[in-house]
């Protein structure tokens, strides 16, 4: 038993690199599902001391599962081969440029622009993996990237580009980039913020692009707890809505309640002007727990933001304890009727995963018992021009009595029943971040 609770059970990390082909599968797989389902998180190459060990700092390690024809045609996971993993393993260094003090990209898993790209936030830059999950370089997208990017790029279902915010401890701002369809930078809009926020995420809506100026703020200090981010309250709470087409003077602040966000589920505007933002919303962070966030259950909660007068309502959609929360992708920035969420409970209390209705305001959920345990659910469309929910959810799962992890496949439209099929893998994958279905191009 490790001292510290985020190299313990399924929060430690797997040794070995492994592929698995033609895997067992227990029900049917959907034919339409053709594609990868891939996943990162930490995973230490080299055993870190207890004591200092921070989740969010542990080397990348990317998983990912091939479905095609109804067959799950292989299961890989290979190192994001960053500096110290090709130090510890003598492995030749990976090619490109570097930015900030570390190389190590373990927080999100993309594909843009016909690539396949490993992210992470706060001065790393990009790594491009191949489709098989090989590292290959490390990019600012052809020099055009200033400096940063971001674990949370949000894609415009219309145009296809990607809309991000930057931060990096060395800046006095958080930088909005636009990322075209061509992987270059086209835009990039700097906004002055009073101190150096944790900025994990963002929200976009047709006219504004949604910024989270909050409470986890860099200092110095800091560095020599463990963690150069912690919990600020005297900084304060607020939402900035920086016009798409606009400039840093033209952002609305809005004061919001004294929390953290991790992640927004989405953001939209009413036909009276205003910016609907859902988001899992946290008392405190990095508070009293050094190594990870474990500081209170979150909600999932709404805010209602007045650019006009400046007012903010806040209320509370389901308190049972939500993270990772996704929907129907071809709805970024629309109003949307579904969402869903991880179960993150208590004391790091991994387990279901929820269906929200947000028009009739109830939740579903689905739970396996509880040696199962939930990582982030992705929905996936049946078709390209499906309905919202006409599809599936795909996550993994760690499943404590085999001490193996599963891919389970459900019917979005009954959350509750049982799967429509579960992959077995051969081994265990860590609780770790984000992933995102990739569909077979063509």
């Amino acid at each position: 038993m490790a001292s510290n609770p985020y190299l313990d059970g399924n929060f430690g990390p797997v040794s070995e690199e492994l592929t698995s082909v033609d895997l067992r599968v227990t029900g049917t797989i959907p034919r339409e599902l053709d594609g990868r389902l891939l996943r990162i998180g930490p995973n230490p190459v080299t055993p870190p001391d207890p004591k200092t060990y921070h989740w969010f700092l542990g080397n990348g390690m990317v998983h990912g599962l091939r479905l095609r024809g109804g067959r799950a045609e292989w299961y890989r996971n290979r190192y994001v081969r960053d500096d110290e993993v090709t130090a510890a393993k003598g492995w030749p260094v990976t090619p490109g440029p570097r930015h900030g003090m570390g190389s190590i990209a373990n927080t999100n898993v993309i594909a843009h622009a016909g690539k396949t790209w490993a992210i992470v936030e706060a001065g790393g830059l990009p790594v491009e993996l191949t489709s098989e999950l090989e590292t290959v370089t490390y990019s600012n997208f052809e020099g055009t990237l200033p400096g940063s990017f971001t674990a949370h790029p949000k894609r415009d279902p219309d145009t296809g580009e990607l809309h991000a915010v930057v931060y990096f401890p060395g800046w006095e701002y958080l930088q909005y980039l636009v990322v075209g369809t061509d992987a270059r930078v086209r835009k990039t809009v700097n906004v002055p913020v009073p101190g150096k926020p944790m900025v994990h995420d963002c929200a976009i809506t047709e006219r504004y692009v949604v910024l989270l100026d909050l409470p986890v703020t860099f200092k110095p200090e800091n560095l020599e707890k463990g963690f150069p981010y912690l919990w600020d309250p005297e900084y304060g709470a607020r939402v900035g809505l920086l016009p798409r087409n606009g400039d840093a003077a033209q952002v609305r602040w809005l004061d919001v309640p004294l929390c953290y966000v991790f992640h927004p589920l989405n953001a939209y505007e009413t036909a009276t002007g205003q910016v609907v933002l859902d988001v899992c919303r946290h008392p405190r962070m990095f508070a009293t727990d050094p190594n990870g966030p474990n500081v209170g259950r979150p909600t999932l909660d709404r805010w209602v933001l007045d650019p006009s007068s400046g007012k903010v309502s806040a209320d509370t959609i389901s308190d049972l304890g939500h993270e990772f929360p996704r929907h129907d992708e071809r709805r970024i920035g629309k109003m949307i009727r579904y969402g869903y969420t991880g179960g993150l409970a208590d004391h790091l209390g991994i387990g279901p995963i929820y269906k929200h209705d947000l028009v009739k305001g109830t939740t579903e959920r689905h739970d396996e018992g509880a040696g199962r345990m939930f990582l982030e659910p992705v929905f996936v469309p049946r078709a390209p021009d499906a309905d919202e929910d006409d599809g599936w959810i795909l996550a993994y799962v760690y499943d404590a009595p085999s001490n193996k992890s599963d891919v389970v496949i459900l019917n979005a439209q009954d959350f509750t029943a049982g799967p429509v099929a579960t992959i077995h893998l051969p081994q265990r994958v860590p609780f770790g971040f984000h992933g995102n279905w990739v569909p077979t191009e063509g």
